[in-house]
């Protein structure tokens, strides 16, 4: 098994780990205590192709293997989660199931632009009691001639304020329950869809959560992606990329931890040593690194196989999960390391502590992640019975 990093995954990480030390992360901490949306970072991701990294170039996009996207994607968060997540749910919720799924006219109309980061996605798929039970949405679309009738509100809807277009799961056939989703690209600017409140969030200050709302907003038939009653199919298939990209994310924020504590006990210095001399911290640091890496191999391995083409449910659930978890311990450890220092916003662990929280809840809890993850091995080992 290679472990090396091809020459072009190599040349991903240079040019993400650069981008982020010179124009992310001296931007970054007040950015995020302003809650001020980073455009001009966005445009610059997507002048470097990071948009739509793994798009085929036929189709604007980079045409990067998805190893490529995770190892930028963790550059870019270990200096800034908030700039990590636009470029995550552009990446893996909308160019993902586009590509996956949109037929070639869509591909041409939409997946240039996005790809190419001239337009930004969003994925509206949850709702106020539609959470966890993705397929207990109540959005309707209704046929009307050669438009679809949209009515519903989304929450939680990242890159929301600013997306051009959204990928929307709405309900066509009720009789049908689950199988009765659909999904819809929705522009933003056609009549009947607004953007409604804008959440006040704990952590990812720079990026957006907004609620869509759909008041008789009429979508165009051809903008059906798949075919009526995939919906529910295209979203689970799409939160198993998404998942990669969360893992990859809270990577990049556990590796910021771990970096910003080791450089802070090497220089804090107590009862005349430097604190990285005690034990108690040198094990935090050990248990940092060893996870860290851990959960990066965990989700290279799910980027892998994705690319390959494998169905990952199972390897991006548990890359998710423990990713996640780990971050969330690595945050929690390096704001110990760091002292009184680490309650202030001063410091960018403070920043860390908060933006890990997120990652144990969007694109499926921890708890979903587990759920995940058993019944796909209860699954298998019935199947496996089936064939002794």
């Amino acid at each position: 098994m290679d472990f090396e990093l091809t020459e072009e995954q190599a040349m991903v990480k240079e040019l993400a780990a650069n981008f982020a030390a010179k124009e992310v992360k001296p931007v970054a901490g007040r950015m995020d205590r302003q809650s001020v949306y980073p455009r001009e970072l966005v445009s610059r991701l997507g002048e470097m192709g990071f948009m739509g990294i793994f798009v085929p170039q036929e189709f604007g996009g980079s045409g990067m293997d998805l190893v490529s996207y995770v190892i930028a994607m963790e550059e870019i968060s270990k200096a800034w989660a908030s700039l990590g997540v636009i470029m995550s749910v552009n990446n893996s919720l909308l160019c993902g199931p586009l590509l996956a799924f949109g037929n070639e006219a869509q591909k041409k109309k939409y997946l240039m632009a996005v790809g190419r980061g001239e337009r930004l996605g969003c994925y509206a798929l949850t709702e106020p009691a539609a959470g966890s039970d993705a397929g207990g949405i109540q959005t309707r679309a209704t046929r009307s001639d050669n438009h679809y009738r949209l009515n519903g509100n989304k929450i939680f809807v990242t890159n929301g304020q600013y997306a051009d277009l959204a990928i929307v799961f709405a309900v066509t056939d009720p009789a049908r329950g689950k199988q009765g989703i659909s999904a819809f690209l929705v522009e933003k600017g056609i009549a009947g869809f607004t953007v409604g409140r804008l959440e006040d969030k704990l952590g990812l200050r720079s990026s957006d959560t907004a609620e869509l709302l759909f008041q008789d907003c009429l979508v165009p038939r051809e903008n059906l992606l798949g075919e009526e009653g995939e919906g529910l199919n295209i979203a689970l298939k799409t939160l198993d990329g998404g998942r990669i990209g969360i893992a990859a994310q809270a990577i990049g924020i556990a590796q910021g931890c771990l970096e910003e504590a080791l450089a802070h006990a090497k220089g804090r210095r107590q009862f005349n040593r430097p604190i990285a001399d005690f034990q108690a911290i040198q094990w935090m640091l050990a248990d940092m690194a060893t996870e860290i890496d851990a959960a990066r191999l965990l989700t290279h391995r799910a980027a892998w196989l994705a690319g390959a083409g494998g169905v990952v449910t199972k390897e991006a659930a548990m890359a998710k999960l423990f990713a996640s978890e780990a971050a969330n311990r690595a945050a929690y450890k390096a704001v110990q390391i760091f002292g009184g220092y680490g309650y202030t916003k001063e410091v960018a662990v403070e920043r860390y502590f908060r933006d890990a929280r997120i990652t144990t809840l969007y694109e499926g809890t921890s708890e979903i992640q587990r759920l995940v993850i058993a019944r796909k091995l209860i699954h298998d080992e019935e199947r496996d019975h089936e064939f002794h």
